[in-house]
């Protein structure tokens, strides 16, 4: 029997019990459903990820002080001051792999403009800072290089500032008061939205690095909380790391044997640890997903064994006019397989359904791509032919004669 033929008598195999099928693929669509949701929604997990680690700038270096001890206990990294603007200049001028360095000194504080007032953190930073973070500004000016060596009292603003403090109102020559100290806005920064780790990088206020260590730290004006360092390009990363640790061993006279009195972090690094665990996190859902698809296939093999028993003697009038025991196995086998791949689809078109409804109300990216569209429905394919071979070999065994005469 050809192969269109024993299509056409299983779709009405299948027809002719209605409820029964569409219960049987309940199964195999809530099971596709789930995992092609849970897979786009990881996967664009995994894309926003990346995307808010790269809105921290391009091949971003960042450079913290090392760490305090007393009595052999550690107080962790940023706990001592090592870090100097000058150590941001050397870097600047002596590393071949670094196209911007910044110095970075972080405050913060109740903001007061007029009857207006916002709590925010302030980081003072060199006019480099822009090019390190691959950031742009939306209206005014950014200070420059003689402004942080007099220590101005200026401000760039982000833009969440910039709409509690002033709403549809342009910020720009306004003066606001940072812990009490007047600063004049002569900027405001471009939109940058969430960083990877859920933080608002537009409620910001910015500043040089030298005003805000004089008037509002009010500490060590040569010493910073951060080196902020981008390389020339991803692939020279690991060079600049290089040698930046051998320039500032150097410039701290660090001896042969020593550690090291700052640690590097790359962005790159945490985009790996991160991304990695999105990925980890999105398999073992999917593959929790797929257990529904396990407990959908035994549906289709139970039914299909119910199927054997109540068409046995059609099965054996078949076998009597002709039929032989591998047209018996290949026209259950193609019920099976068209019971999974019917739920398959329908399980594709819910399973993306759910994960635009997600990202539409939720506001978060989901990607379903065609590689694993393919692979669930190859799957739904495969849970038919693997739970539906056991009841179609059982059809294709059965005694003509013994099978016309069962009641």
């Amino acid at each position: 029997m050809s192969l269109f033929l024993t299509l056409k008598v299983a779709l009405r195999a299948l027809i002719r019990n209605k409820v029964r099928s569409i219960l049987t693929m309940l199964g195999i669509i809530i099971g596709i459903a789930a995992v092609i949701a849970v897979v786009a929604v990881g996967q664009g997990a995994t894309v926003m990820i990346q995307e808010q680690i790269s809105s921290m700038g391009d091949n971003i270096l960042m450079i913290f002080p090392g760490s305090a001890s007393s009595g052999g206990l550690h107080f962790g990294a940023g706990t001592r001051s090592t870090l100097t603007p000058q150590d941001a200049e050397a870097i600047m001028n002596e590393c071949l792999y670094v196209k911007a360095v910044s110095p970075m000194v972080r405050a913060g504080g109740q903001v007061i403009y007029q009857d207006k007032n916002w709590s925010t953190s302030v980081n003072g930073v060199s006019p480099s800072y822009l090019e390190v973070r691959n950031w742009e500004l939306k209206e005014g000016a950014f200070f420059t290089d003689s402004e942080v060596k007099a220590a101005s009292k200026v401000c760039v603003i982000g833009a969440t500032v910039a709409k509690e403090l002033f709403d549809t109102e342009s910020p720009v020559e306004k003066t606001i008061r940072i812990r009490n100290m007047p600063f004049k806005i002569i900027g405001v920064l471009v939109k940058k939205g969430s960083a990877a780790f859920g933080q608002d990088q537009d409620d910001t206020i910015i500043a040089p690095w030298s005003s805000v260590s004089r008037f509002l730290q009010r500490g060590s004006f040569n010493s910073v909380n951060q080196l902020l360092v981008s390389a020339t390009s991803i692939k020279t990363i690991e060079l600049a790391k290089t040698d930046i640790t051998s320039i500032l061993r150097q410039r701290h006279k660090l001896s042969e044997g020593t550690d090291d009195d700052f640690s590097i972090i790359d962005t790159a690094e945490i985009t790996k640890a991160i991304t990695a665990t999105a990925t980890t996190m999105t398999m073992l859902l999917a593959i929790i997903a797929s257990i529904s698809l396990l407990v959908g296939g035994i549906g289709i093999m139970n039914i299909m064994l119910v199927s054997v028993t109540e068409r046995t003697r059609e099965i054996g009038l078949r076998m009597a006019v002709g039929a032989r025991s591998k047209d018996i196995l290949l026209q259950f086998l193609v019920e099976a397989m068209v019971l999974a791949g019917i739920g398959g689809v329908f399980g594709i078109i819910i399973g993306g359904s759910t994960a635009e409804i997600v990202a539409r109300y939720n506001d978060w990216p989901v990607l379903v791509s065609a590689q694993s569209t393919v692979i669930a429905f190859l799957f739904s394919a495969a849970v038919g032919i693997f739970f539906g071979f056991f009841p179609a070999w059982r059809a294709s065994r059965l005694n003509p004669i013994e099978a016309l005469r069962y009641e």
